[in-house]
């Protein structure tokens, strides 16, 4: 451990010395300088350089940049330091990984260290963590355990989606348009209008398309488009300056295709895509739909009284519909368990597996009631209360592939987890470079869980309760070496409380026990070259105690949570952003991260040897021990890097470039090591090529996402065969932009 410490040590004195040495030879010229970027990390908003968080700020124009191909919200995975996004249910569940921590889990109740907030709002639930991204102002990606400010306790780290607000006194707005490959169509657009003095409202709209591109070799059933539309609506009144209340109403409809299963994409012995691959074709033979509808609304009401702010935040959402259905074994027909006389492929298909997952219910309601100070001195506070409620019934569908696909086994099941937690922090500025920071929070969370409805064969199993409290906090201290460069150090402990698997066929519900992630960083930050440059660089380290894990494998479809007694977790995290010339901008960001689970008795099922090759130590019942194995989805290194150049046209045109590549390192899949379920590494980029005119109120451009059509396994179904889900193909179009 002390050499980690050292390389730490090291690699920010190195960052140190660069930046001064840097700033040193920085010319004076006047030119144009980088835009100030803002961090609400503490709810108010704060230059990112004072901020002693690690966190990156994505900006409107490269989120559009990314958006073009009618992506969702995991286009996110490698656009910034440490962060990775999958799926295994395609658009509408999303898993979020910050620094190499989150959860493979993907069933209805699957909890996540790291959360989604959306317009102030936390999403709890991974299928409305999938709601689209569109007229956004930015999008936030905050680093380490957050909760003493605001929100839910997250041990692992925010991503937080910021929208374009609405405005008084103005009338404007835009609409955009882009049209591409497989008849990818996006349709977004934004509209401010005043109501008087003292109102306004903000309308925003999302319709993204794509036609049906994968064939079924076996059925003909066309696969893989997609219907997604989104709306909001926004009201804003604020008769004075003490005084403002924000309304929010948003919804989504999907209609698609379930994530599409391919049954033996790997090569035995390998994690390379079987020769001849063609991701346009697919050998299901079993129903694929997907089917999303969520709803949601807020309030949030801010009144100052000169000294102290007063902040309400209610939150509701909803979902009135879900249902996914899928062929599970990625293949076709009976298999060589059931009926060895009749065919089956593609490669070995051991029997069917045909399931659909359904949501028949979920509400969730939050309340957040926050007080801050305005103190003109150097000793400034606030603190608040928050309350979380979610009731959620969820449904597991079995159907029988082989006998036309009838129903053969049913469960309901419901969730209901309350919470509640008092939280508060000061902030000291010491002296006219020292700035102190705490923090603390008490958290209570209880859960039920219980079965409703078991139309199975088995013996229905028994529901369970759990509850526990935490307390936790974080320390920071920011020292300014000079006007452009601050120095920071913070310390932070999260909490995730108790999570229920929920049962299925020969699985019992189980628990996972709450899990305490301790964290450490130091981190420069720095303005460069007379603001025409910004860098921030960090190096931490995460002790994870009872880390909860998502354990499948073998011959059954099932999750069962266990705990890890530790995992550890270190490495560091790179922002770098410069306007070369006045018309040339480039950016670099990347991280190292290495995980490693501590725990030498934990040992969980694998696939089955005649499938794949586990290069675990296995006991004699066959289970793979993983201590010392890296977490699932924890990419070693991820990097972006992105350039934007212009060339002036007339008086008020401009010709422009832009592109941005992306790199994911390789990934385990699952938390036992084979060499088949090891996801290769992802190089991903995007060019958009344009022109603008009338001082950038019209652009007209051509683009391509994932350009070179890399086409690599990005998830796997360990079902005993070789079952993986890939990303997406490229795509080529072209896009119009106008503002009003």
């Amino acid at each position: 451990m002390s050499a980690t410490r050292s390389l730490r040590t090291t690699a920010l004195a190195i960052a140190i010395n660069a930046v001064v040495v840097t700033g040193a030879f920085a010319q004076q010229a006047s030119v144009a300088q980088l835009d100030s970027v803002q961090v609400t990390a503490d709810r108010r908003a704060e230059d990112a350089k004072d901020v002693p968080v690690s966190a990156t700020v994505l900006r409107p124009e490269f989120l559009d940049a990314i958006s073009t191909s009618a992506s969702d919200v995991r286009v996110l995975a490698g656009k910034t330091p440490s962060l990775n996004v999958e799926s295994s249910n395609g658009r509408v569940f999303p898993r979020f990984y910050i620094r190499g921590y989150g959860n493979t889990d993907f069933t209805t109740y699957a909890s996540q260290p790291v959360s989604l907030v959306y317009d102030d709002v936390v999403y709890e639930n991974a299928f409305i963590k999938g709601f689209p991204m569109f007229d956004l102002a930015s999008v936030e990606v905050l680093r380490g355990p957050q909760g003493t400010q605001f929100g839910r306790n997250t041990p692992g780290g925010v991503v937080k989606f910021n929208s374009a607000k609405p405005v008084l006194g103005e009338t404007n707005g835009y609409a955009s348009v882009s049209y591409g490959t497989h008849a990818t169509s996006s349709v977004e657009g934004a509209l401010n209008l005043p109501m008087g003095t003292d109102w306004a409202a903000r309308i925003s709209l999302l319709q993204q398309h794509r036609d049906d591109w994968v064939t079924s070799q076996v059925t003909g059933q066309k696969l893989e488009g997609y219907d997604d539309s989104a709306l909001r609506l926004q009201l804003l009144f604020q008769p004075g300056d003490d005084f403002s209340a924000l309304f929010n109403a948003h919804a989504r409809k999907l209609n698609g295709t379930a994530r599409l299963f391919r049954a033996n994409i790997f090569n035995t012995g390998s994690n390379q895509l079987i020769d001849g691959f063609d991701e346009d074709k697919a050998y299901i033979d079993g129903h694929n739909a997907q089917e999303l509808t969520t709803y949601g609304g807020s309030a949030n009401l801010t009144f100052s009284s000169g000294d102290i702010t007063f902040h309400s935040i209610t939150g509701y959402e909803g979902i009135s519909k879900y249902y996914s259905r899928g062929d599970i074994d990625g293949g076709y027909g009976a298999g060589a368990f059931v009926d060895p006389t009749q065919p089956y492929g593609p490669g070995f298909i051991p029997f069917s597996v045909e399931t659909a997952g359904g949501i028949k219910g979920l509400d969730q309601f939050t309340q957040e009631l926050r007080a801050e100070s305005n103190y003109a001195g150097p000793l400034n506070w606030q603190g608040g209360l928050y309350y979380f409620y979610d009731n959620i019934e969820g449904e597991s569908y079995d159907y029988d592939t082989i006998g036309g696909g009838g129903l053969t086994g049913y469960d309901l099941t419901k969730q209901k987890t309350t919470s509640w937690a008092a939280f508060a922090s000061l902030n000291y500025q010491a002296t006219d470079a020292l700035n102190l920071r705490a923090g603390i929070r008490y958290t209570h969370d209880r859960k039920t869980f219980d079965i409703i409805d078991w139309d199975r064969t088995t013996t229905p199993p028994i529901g369970g309760e759990t509850s526990g409290s935490k307390v936790t906090g974080d320390i920071a201290a920011t020292y300014a070496v000079s006007d452009t460069v601050n120095l920071y150090a913070r310390a932070a402990r999260g909490y995730r409380g108790a999570s229920f698997g929920p049962p299925s066929t020969g699985v019992p519900v189980t628990v996972a026990r709450p899990e305490t992630v301790d964290s450490f960083e130091l981190g420069i930050k720095s303005d460069l070259w007379d603001r025409r440059g910004r860098l921030a660089f960090d190096v931490y380290s995460m002790d994870i105690k009872d880390q909860q894990l998502t354990a499948v494998g073998g011959v059954s479809n099932s999750v069962q949570l266990i705990n890890a007694k530790k995992s550890e977790a270190y490495g560091a995290e790179l922002d770098f952003d410069v306007l070369l010339t006045e018309n040339l901008r480039f950016g670099l960001n990347g991280s190292y991260n290495h995980t490693e689970i501590k725990d030498p008795g934990l040992s969980t099922s694998t696939c089955s040897a005649w499938v794949c090759t586990v290069t675990d130590p296995v006991d004699a019942n066959g289970f793979a021990n993983i201590n010392g194995n890296p977490l699932p989805q924890a990419a070693k290194w991820i990097g972006n890097v992105n350039l934007r150049y212009g060339i002036p046209m007339g008086d008020d045109g401009e010709l422009f470039v832009y592109t941005d590549w992306s790199y994911r390192s390789e990934v385990n899949f699952f938390l036992y090591e084979s060499k088949e379920f090891v996801g290769q590494p992802l190089f991903e980029g995007g060019l958009k090529l344009g022109y603008s005119w009338n001082a950038g109120k019209y652009e007209a451009s051509v683009f391509c996402r994932n350009c070179t059509n890399q086409i690599r396994a990005t998830g796997a179904i360990d079902f005993d065969n070789l079952t993986g889900f890939i990303n997406d193909p490229r795509i080529i179009g072209a896009s119009f932009r106008a503002g009003f």
